[in-house]
């Protein structure tokens, strides 16, 4: 189907591929610029007020400063078409009106077009926009449904009925438009087998509004992980990009995607809109775009649209499982959204109280939709994800198993639900079985989700499948290749793959030398690659990049720069024995501090200790390193049978 390219000057706007070219090369610019000129060269020399302009691009309920945008954008537009506003050869300025787009256009219609059908292509080609006497409607990408089309008398004489439902479709008369000309890739487009959802960028201007932005990426990541056929790159590996003025190949590049998702929200009061931008990393192709609104706030269900639509333009093969996920169209409270969003970005923040603002918005969220499965399944999270100052085990995780409980029951399709589920039956119940089944069912629903991945790798070695363990890993490697790299380095060391595990690491410290679990990895590889004093050292840089206490701190390093790695282990025995007086300390972190300094017999009594506390780190005991020297003794493998654990260490 032939799309449109119109000429002027040396520049062409390909409206089908939303690409501005100078003399054959793209000129870059940004979306909302880009919008407005479209707008302008399709109104045929008309003025365009500005009133139009606002809710072309920003929508009739949205109140921020568009005078400030309208000026930004047109002054945009004038630096890449190097346009004089004191002698415009392109953009007329209307005193206090509006703009016109003066310059003579050719509308050349090309072959390779999207496939929306228009009244272009029932004319003949190469006519050309100055012939007053004849104007074909050109078919434009779907984020520009507003766009009255280019129509004149003489086309709908030539097309007859068939130009009654152009102008409808140009006009887009209450969503006509969509249901006539609904988009359908061509059988010729590519073939997306990975994709990358770039952060989607707040165009509010308040920074506030960031936990509504990341909550939107990581919501369109979950929903377009749930494609089997589909490879999407985690939260984790994306998030790093934000704000980034990186081309979108280098960013596909390093991601190792056929194509990225960029895209825009924007909200203002209960206006919701969301812009969704599709690119082909190679060659750099535009191959869709498309605005989504909303009038109540549905944030959910304005996502789940975009998933839904780049599901279909990139021409993914979905399964009927697949098909029946990312067509789930459960409905919930717009406010109860909006708590759901800021608990999720809060618990991403995690540590420093970060949890239980999490747990505080959450609750907020299900008190106004009690139906709300996904915000029990991130509280569930929140309350099984232990960090310094929380509770123990004891006191949490019951609560946490309560509330996956509640989100599996409410949406049994939810793949973090299943997640949260094997997460306590690993960590707390010591339920391998059952653990194992609810890993498998989160990856059935989502095979994109990489943490479950981790998790489920984490049971495999410790249950002595170590090859199973490596290829969940590697898996997961993939889906996150830049970020999240600290679990798949702990169950490499976990596995006794020191020199793997060191890789990932190094990597992480190099990437973010300020990132404390980067440096926890590194100390735990150094030290059983016998570099105990430099294994210290970047523990030491662990506590201080993990917020630990200025008291913590010095003691600490006084210990170290006394007595040296045994110097740095007795002052932070004595500080775990200080907190445990009045708070809950990990009793086999403390056990490892026994271990460490020589002392077997109380090692082995903090390891009870952490079994009747139900310590997470205790199914771990067959195969951390740290516990080599008591493997052999009666009590430490009654320990371990105790705890329902394989005895013996991994296969390397």
């Amino acid at each position: 189907m032939p799309a449109t390219l119109l000429e002027f000057d040396e520049f062409s706007l390909d409206c089908d591929r939303y690409e501005l070219l100078r003399s054959g090369r793209p000129v870059k610019l940004e979306k909302i610029p880009m919008e407005l000129l479209i707008l302008l060269v399709t109104k045929d020399g008309r003025l365009v007020t500005r009133q139009e302009i606002i809710e072309h691009v920003w929508g009739k309920e949205i109140f921020v400063d568009t005078e400030h945008g309208i000026n930004t954008a047109i002054g945009k537009i004038r630096n890449v078409l190097r346009d004089d506003p004191g002698q415009p050869r392109f953009i007329q300025t209307v005193s206090r009106k509006g703009y016109r787009f003066v310059a003579p256009i050719n509308v050349i219609p090309q072959e390779g077009g999207n496939g929306n059908q228009g009244a272009t292509d029932l004319l003949p080609p190469n006519i050309t926009q100055t012939q007053t006497d004849l104007l074909v409607p050109i078919s434009l990408p779907q984020s520009h449904h507003r766009v009255s089309g280019l129509l004149r008398k003489a086309a709908l004489v030539l097309v007859g009925a068939i130009g009654v439902v152009a102008v409808l479709g140009g006009l887009n008369v209450r969503g006509v438009r969509q249901r006539l000309f609904a988009h359908t890739p061509h059988q010729g487009g590519p073939q997306i087998r990975s994709l990358a959802v770039l952060p989607i960028e707040n165009l509010s201007g308040d920074l506030s509004q960031d936990f509504l932005a990341d909550g939107v990426t990581e919501e369109l990541i979950t929903e377009l992980g749930k494609s089997s056929a589909l490879r999407v790159i985690s939260r984790t590996s994306v998030m790093q990009y934000k704000g980034t003025k990186k081309a979108v190949q280098e960013i596909a590049r390093e991601l190792n995607v056929d194509a990225v998702l960029e895209g825009t929200v924007l909200r203002a009061g209960n206006h919701l809109r969301i812009t969704a931008n599709l690119v082909q990393s190679s060659p750099e192709t535009h191959l869709w775009a498309e605005t989504y609104d909303s009038e109540n706030g549905d944030i959910l269900g304005v996502q789940r649209r975009v998933a839904a639509s780049v599901a279909r333009e990139i021409r993914v093969a979905l399964s009927p499982r697949d098909t029946t996920i990312l067509g789930d169209d459960r409905s919930v409270n717009p406010e109860a959204q909006d708590l759901y969003f800021r608990g999720l970005y809060a618990f991403r923040s995690a540590g420093g109280g970060a949890t239980q603002t999490a747990v505080d918005y959450l609750q907020r969220a299900i008190k106004k939709d009690p139906n709300f499965a996904r915000a029990y399944a991130v509280l569930a999270m929140a309350y099984a994800v232990w960090y310094p100052g929380d509770p123990g085990p004891r006191e949490n995780m019951p609560r946490a198993r309560e509330a996956a409980l509640k989100a599996v029951a409410l949406d049994n399709s939810l793949a973090a639900g299943h997640m949260a589920l094997a997460y306590i039956d690993l960590n707390y119940d010591w339920n391998f079985a059952e653990a194992e089944s609810e890993s498998k069912r989160a990856l059935e629903l989502d095979p994109n989700l990489a943490t479950a991945r981790n998790f489920y790798a984490r049971e495999l070695v410790i249950s002595g499948r170590t090859d199973e363990a490596i290829a969940q890993v590697r898996r997961a490697l993939e889906l996150q290749p830049y970020a999240g790299l600290d679990y798949p380095a702990w169950v490499f060391y976990l596995a006794h793959r020191y020199k793997d595990s060191l890789e990932l690491a190094q990597k992480m410290v190099a990437i973010n030398p300020n990132f404390s679990w980067g440096r926890c990895l590194l100390a735990l590889n150094y030290e059983q690659l016998g570099k105990e004093e430099e294994a210290a050292e970047e523990y030491l840089q662990f506590e201080i990049l993990s917020g630990s206490s200025p008291q913590r701190i010095k003691r600490l390093r006084e210990g170290l720069a006394r007595s040296g790695a045994k110097g740095f282990w007795q002052a932070s025995l004595e500080d775990y024995l200080r907190t445990a007086k009045s708070s809950y300390a990990p009793p086999v972190l403390v056990a490892g501090v026994y271990m460490r300094l020589g002392d077997k017999a109380r090692g082995l009594q903090w390891l009870e200790k952490g079994y009747q506390e139900r310590d997470d780190l205790m199914i771990d005991l067959n195969v951390d390193p740290v516990f080599d020297g008591i493997r052999t003794d009666s009590r430490f493998q009654d320990l371990v049978r105790r705890v329902g654990l394989p005895e013996g260490k991994p296969k390397t």
